[in-house]
């Protein structure tokens, strides 16, 4: 009587390496929408602020640095930080408006 009790259940194999791949995917779906699209969201929105800047505006370097822009190159800015004080900064360490930047530490 064991033997056919034995004998009707089918044994299972299998399940877990479809489990194993769900997760994998799950997690990768998860790192892409909290860590890796908001990146990339930003780093485009400063790569559009860089391509519209425009002289006379204020900013804010990554190094910190505020200023006036002068003169806007295509790899290069000239930024006035003191009246008569002029110093040539890549354009890519451009950061923010110093608009913008008031208004998050405002917020914060």
């Amino acid at each position: 009587m064991t033997t056919t009790f034995l004998q009707a259940v089918p044994p299972t194999y299998g399940d877990g390496g479809v489990m194993m791949w769900g997760m994998l995917i799950a997690m990768f779906a998860i790192m892409y929408f909290f860590m890796i699209r908001p990146q990339n969201k930003k780093r485009k929105a400063i790569e559009n602020f860089r391509k519209t800047l425009q002289v006379n505006q204020k900013v804010v370097t990554a190094g910190g640095i505020y200023g006036h822009l002068k003169e806007v190159s295509d790899s290069y800015v000239m930024l006035e930080i003191a009246k008569g004080v002029q110093i040539r900064v890549d354009k890519n360490s451009i950061y923010e408006d110093i608009a913008d930047a008031n208004q998050q530490q405002a917020a914060k």
